[in-house]
């Protein structure tokens, strides 16, 4: 390292000798030849590690040859991130605090602000996800602990109920992963109790989640697609029927990203699109719609546009002049 940042420190070339009397551990070799081996010995093990170890002339005047590394080689190229890549690695610092991971969030920090990005995790982020939530508000406990029994290999124990209406009822599970979908995130894993996949909301788990029985007793079957049995667990069917939303230029990538755009359109002064969704089921569509606030419009049909209002009315408590 002492002689990568001495070959790095000038774009001239350095001879030997002056790399032997600058760089700390070259100062001590007993004799010219036990310098020469040491010498050689690295110049060979920078090179097998891909650093572009150059040779020249010190000047047009001095004969005698020189060192350098060539500082555009050796560079990695600027790390470029869009607006959406800089805002989730920024929402992964705010989800990633937990003890089991916080040294890998610093690392990661700390390598992206030496590429020159500038991410601040204590700075508030736009999210482009209905009301700014990553739907881990409140379960960053339970996945934490599910992350560990993952990582040990530990079957499971937690109260879960299916809905908000429904009791909690525990279960037994062998854990296989977390993964998010549209917007929540999911453990997936074996229910002992029903003898099969099962998929969990985390934010329907209630209580501690308690591993059980030997380390390395559970393993994750091979050929498992996890994103997969999410989907097929949480998808929905398309019903057929067409919504339009206007939203807003930058603003509800998670809608675009879901619908087809079919143009342009001002609404209010502000410029954006239009979009076709599938309304699929009318009350978790008005909900994520609802969490753009103003920079989701529904332009049709009325029902779903009512059912919107409805939800913006009860936020606001009453404070109602935006919505007109």
């Amino acid at each position: 390292m002492n002689l990568v940042i001495a070959l790095l420190s000038t774009r001239s070339y350095i001879t030997a000798e002056k790399i032997r009397a600058s760089v700390a551990g070259y100062a001590d070799s007993a004799s010219d030849e036990a310098f020469s081996r040491m010498f050689e010995r690295d110049k060979n093990e920078l090179r097998d590690l891909g650093i572009p170890l150059e040779t020249g002339k010190v000047s047009s005047f001095d004969p005698v040859e020189g060192y350098r590394i060539n500082r555009d080689a050796y560079a990695l190229p600027a790390v470029e991130l869009t607006g959406d890549e800089a805002a989730a690695v920024a929402v992964a610092t705010q989800l990633w605090e937990s003890p089991e991971l916080i040294t890998a969030t610093q690392g990661a920090l700390l390598k992206l602000r030496a590429a020159g990005i500038d991410v601040d995790p204590d700075a508030p982020i736009a999210i482009a996800s209905p009301a700014g939530s990553v739907g881990l508000r409140g379960s960053e406990d339970v996945l934490g602990a599910l992350l560990s029994a993952i990582g040990s290999g530990r079957a499971v124990q937690f109260p879960h109920r299916p809905s908000r209406t429904e009791p909690y009822t525990v279960r037994t599970v062998e854990p296989w992963g977390v993964v998010t979908e549209k917007g929540r995130w999911y453990f997936v894993g074996h229910d002992r109790d029903r003898g099969a996949t099962r998929t969990f909301r985390l934010s329907r788990i209630g209580g501690e989640v308690t591993p059980i029985g030997p380390v390395g007793a559970v393993i994750r079957p091979e050929g498992v697609d996890l994103r997969e049995v999410v989907a097929h667990a949480v998808g929905e069917a398309p019903s057929g029927v067409q919504a339009q939303v206007w939203v807003a230029d930058g603003r509800a990538t998670a809608l675009r990203r879901a619908g087809i755009a079919l143009g342009p359109r001002q609404l209010s002064g502000r410029n954006g699109d239009v979009i076709e969704l599938d309304i699929g089921t009318t009350d978790r569509l008005a909900r994520d719609i609802a969490g753009y606030g103003a920079d989701a419009v529904v332009l049709e049909p009325a029902s779903l546009r009512e059912e919107v209002l409805g939800r913006l009315r009860a936020h606001l408590g009453g404070r109602e002049e935006w919505l007109s």
